[in-house]
C-alpha cells in the first residue's frame, strides 16, 4: 500500500468533514422522520478499495457486550412503554369522560404522566450508556491510531499531507462515533417502535391499518425524491465549506499571514474568500428550496392520511364499530409509525458510511511501520553510555529512488567532535538523521557502544542521542512547558541553569512573565537565534551522551551565530558530537572531519591536515572563500550606489 496516496476522503479535513458522512441534511426532511439518505459514491469506493471485516469491528465492541445488551433492553422498554399512551387516551375518551368517572380519569391522566416520565428517564439512561460506550471505543481507536502513526518513519510524514493525517485522527473518528452510536441505537429503537406500533394499530383496527399501508408508500417515495435532490446540493455545499476551511487554515496561520503581507496578496485572498462565501449563499438557498413543491405534495399526503381515516371511520363497512377514543388512538399511532420506518430505510446508508469511516481508520492502522521497535530491546543504561558511535557499511535511499548514502564507514570516539562537510545534496543531513533513527539504513548498521540502534528501545535511544537542527520546533505554550518536554520533573532552578548554559537566561529573565512567557505558534514570539538557544536549553536538560548538530547555525546572522555557537560549544563539551556543517568556519575545532560527496566519504582527517593537503576539503574552503568575497563585493557596490 502506498502511504502517500490520498484516499477518497482526503478533502474532508475541517469541521465540515463529519457532515458528509451522515444522512442528507438531518432535520430538514420535510416529514416526521426526515428524508431517506443516499449512498455517497466516495464511501462506496473507500469500502471497495479497503474492505473491513465485520469481525474487526465486533472486536472493538466485544468488551462492551453487557452495556450493549442493557442499551437494547432499555430502548425496547421505552418503545413498548410509549405505546401505552394512545390506549390511555382511548380509555379517557371512551370510558372516563362519558361516565364522568373522576377517579378513573385521575388514574388515566396520571398514567399519561407516568408513561412520559418513564420513557424520558429511560431515554436519559440509554443515551448516557450508549454515549459512554461509544466514547470508550473511539478512545481506544484514537489512542491506537495516534500510537501507530508515531511509530511511522519521518518519510511517511514527508509524503503524506498533514491535513489528511489530522482528518483521519480527528474528523473520521469523531464522525464514526456519531454514526456508530446513532446507527446502533436507532436500529433497535426504530425496529422495536415500528413493529410494536404496527401490532398496536392492528389490534385497534386491522381495516384502518390496511388503509395506512396503502397511503404510506407514496409518502416514502416522495421523501426519497427530495432526499436525492438535496443530497447532491448538500455534497456541493460541504465541499465548498471544506475549501473555505482550507482557506481559513492557510490564510490565517502565522506563516499564511506573513506570506500574504509580504507578497501583497491580502486583497486577492479576501476576494477569493468572499467568492467562496457567495457560492455558499447560493447553495444554501438551493438546498432550502429544493423540492419544495414535492414537500408541499407530501404535506398534503400527510394531511390526507388522518382525513381518510376519519372518512373511513364514518362508514360502517370500514369502521368496524370503531369508537371515538379508538379513532383518536389509532390516528396517533398512525402518525408515529412514519418516523421509525424512515429511520430503518436509512440504516443501509448509515452502515456503508460507518464502514467507510472504519476503512479509512484501519487503512492507517494496517500500515506496516518502517521503524519497528524491537520486541526484546537490548538492555542499555543511558546514564552509563560511553558514546562510541560506529557507521558500518551504511547505505540508504528514499523509497525506490537512487542511493543517497553508499558504504559509509565512520567511527566517532567517545567525547570527540566529528564534522561532516560536503556540497548541497551530498547526504549530510540524511547521515545525521540515521543516528537518532529518524530513518533506518537500507544496508549496514549503526551502533552505539557496540549495540545496533535498531535493537534499542526508542525511549532509550532518545535519551542517549540528542538533536539540535536548523528547523527548531517549539510548541504553542510557555517557555517552561517547552523545556519540560525534555525533563518533566525538572524544577525551575534546573530550567534556569539550562537556559544559562544556552546563553539565553538573561533574555528570559528580562521578560515580564519569565518562564511563563508564551512562545507563540511555532515559536514566532522569538527570533530564529532565540528559538535555537531555547532548543539548546531543552537539549541540555535531556543531557544526551551523543549529540547531532544538523546545520544548527546556518540560517543565522554573524552576531546571532556567535551566541548560538558558544551555546553549542558548551553543550558539546564532553559529548560525542556529530556536526553537520554548512559554514566551514564552524569545523576548525573538530577532532575529525569527513568530506561527503555523492553519498560517499571521499576524505577524512583533522581539519588542519586536510586543509594543508589541498584535497576535497581545501577545494570546498576555496569555493566558500570565493563566494564570501563575491558577496562582500556586491554589498560594497550596493552601499556605494545608495
Amino acid at each position: 500500500m502506498s502511504e502517500s496516496r490520498p484516499s477518497s476522503g482526503a478533502a474532508r479535513s475541517g469541521p465540515s468533514a463529519n457532515k458528509q458522512h451522515g444522512s442528507s441534511d438531518p432535520g430538514r426532511g420535510g416529514g416526521p422522520g426526515g428524508p431517506v439518505a443516499r449512498l455517497n459514491p466516495a464511501d462506496l469506493k473507500q469500502v471497495r478499495l479497503h474492505p473491513v471485516k465485520p469481525s474487526r469491528i465486533a472486536a472493538l465492541f466485544a468488551p462492551h457486550k453487557l452495556a450493549i445488551a442493557i442499551v437494547v433492553l432499555l430502548i425496547s422498554a421505552a418503545s413498548v412503554i410509549g405505546l401505552a399512551q394512545p390506549f390511555l387516551i382511548r380509555a379517557i375518551i371512551d370510558d372516563a369522560l362519558p361516565q364522568q368517572n373522576t377517579v378513573l380519569l385521575a388514574w388515566l391522566a396520571g398514567g399519561l404522566v407516568a408513561v412520559a416520565a418513564a420513557t424520558a428517564a429511560i431515554g436519559v439512561v440509554q443515551t448516557w450508556m450508549a454515549t459512554k460506550m461509544g466514547q470508550k471505543v473511539m478512545h481506544t481507536l484514537r489512542t491506537r491510531l495516534f500510537t501507530h502513526l508515531q511509530a511511522q518513519s519521518l518519510g511517511f510524514f514527508t509524503r503524506t499531507r498533514g491535513g489528511e493525517v489530522q482528518s483521519r485522527l480527528a474528523n473520521d473518528i469523531a464522525g464514526m462515533q456519531s454514526v456508530v452510536t446513532s446507527t446502533a441505537t436507532s436500529v433497535a429503537s426504530n425496529l422495536t417502535t415500528a413493529v410494536a406500533t404496527a401490532i398496536a394499530m392492528a389490534a385497534l383496527s386491522w381495516r384502518m391499518s390496511l388503509l395506512s399501508l396503502i397511503v404510506l408508500p407514496p409518502a416514502i417515495w416522495l421523501s426519497r425524491k427530495v432526499a436525492l435532490m438535496r443530497r447532491d446540493i448538500t455534497t456541493a455545499r460541504q465541499q465548498e465549506l471544506a475549501g473555505m476551511y482550507t482557506q481559513i487554515e492557510e490564510g490565517l496561520s502565522v506563516s499564511g499571514i506573513r506570506l500574504a503581507k509580504t507578497l501583497g496578496t491580502t486583497g486577492r485572498d479576501v476576494a477569493r474568500f468572499s467568492a467562496s462565501s457567495h457560492r455558499l449563499v447560493d447553495l444554501e438557498l438551493r438546498s432550502q428550496l429544493a423540492g419544495r413543491w414535492r414537500m408541499a405534495t407530501m404535506g398534503i399526503v400527510f394531511a390526507a392520511i388522518p382525513a381518510l381515516i376519519y372518512l373511513a371511520a364514518g362508514f360502517p363497512a370500514t369502521s368496524g364499530g370503531m369508537t371515538i377514543g379508538t379513532l383518536v388512538a389509532f390516528t396517533a399511532l398512525q402518525g408515529a409509525i412514519f418516523r421509525p420506518i424512515m429511520g430503518l430505510l436509512n440504516v443501509g446508508v448509515q452502515w456503508v458510511t460507518a464502514m467507510a469511516l472504519f476503512s479509512r481508520i484501519f487503512e492507517y492502522l494496517d500500515m506496516d511501520p518502517e521503524l519497528k521497535a524491537p520486541k526484546n530491546p537490548a538492555r542499555v543504561d543511558p546514564d552509563q553510555a560511553a558514546g562510541r558511535v560506529r557507521f558500518e557499511g551504511v547505505g540508504f535511499a528514499y523509497g525506490d529512488g537512487p542511493a543517497v548514502l553508499r558504504g559509509i564507514d565512520l567511527e566517532l570516539a567517545p567525547g570527540t567532535a566529528t564534522a561532516i562537510v560536503g556540497p548541497t545534496g551530498s547526504g549530510k543531513s540524511t547521515l545525521g538523521a540515521l543516528l537518532p533513527r529518524l530513518h533506518d539504513p537500507g544496508s549496514g548498521r549503526i551502533t552505539i557502544d557496540g549495540v545496533d540502534v535498531r535493537e534499542m528501545a526508542p525511549e532509550t535511544l532518545a535519551r542517549i542521542v540528542g538533536v539540535v537542527s536548523q528547523e527548531t520546533y517549539l510548541i504553542h505554550a510557555s517557555i517552561r512547558e517547552n523545556l519540560l518536554l525534555a525533563d518533566p520533573d525538572a524544577d525551575d532552578a534546573t530550567l534556569w541553569k539550562a537556559l544559562a548554559g544556552a546563553q539565553i537566561a538573561d533574555l528570559v529573565a528580562g521578560l515580564p512573565e519569565g518562564l511563563g512567557t508564551l512562545v507563540g505558534a511555532r515559536g514566532h514570539r522569538f527570533s530564529g537565534g532565540e528559538q535555537q538557544r531555547l532548543a539548546i536549553a531543552r537539549t541540555i536538560l535531556r543531557n544526551p551522551r551523543v549529540l547531532v548538530l544538523d546545520e544548527a547555525t546556518s540560517a543565522l546572522d554573524n552576531n546571532t551565530e556567535a551566541l548560538v555557537q558558544e551555546a553549542l560549544d558548551r553543550l558539546a563539551a564532553g559529548r560525542t558530537t556529530l556536526m553537520i556543517a554548512h559554514r566551514l568556519s564552524t569545523v576548525e575545532n573538530a577532532d575529525q572531519l569527513a568530506v561527503l560527496d555523492a553519498g560517499e566519504i571521499t576524505e577524512r582527517g583533522r581539519p588542519a591536515e586536510l586543509r594543508a593537503s589541498g584535497g576535497a576539503f581545501a577545494r570546498l574552503l576555496a569555493a566558500s572563500a570565493a563566494s564570501a568575497t563575491s558577496a562582500e563585493a556586491e554589498t560594497r557596490v550596493a552601499g556605494a550606489s545608495v
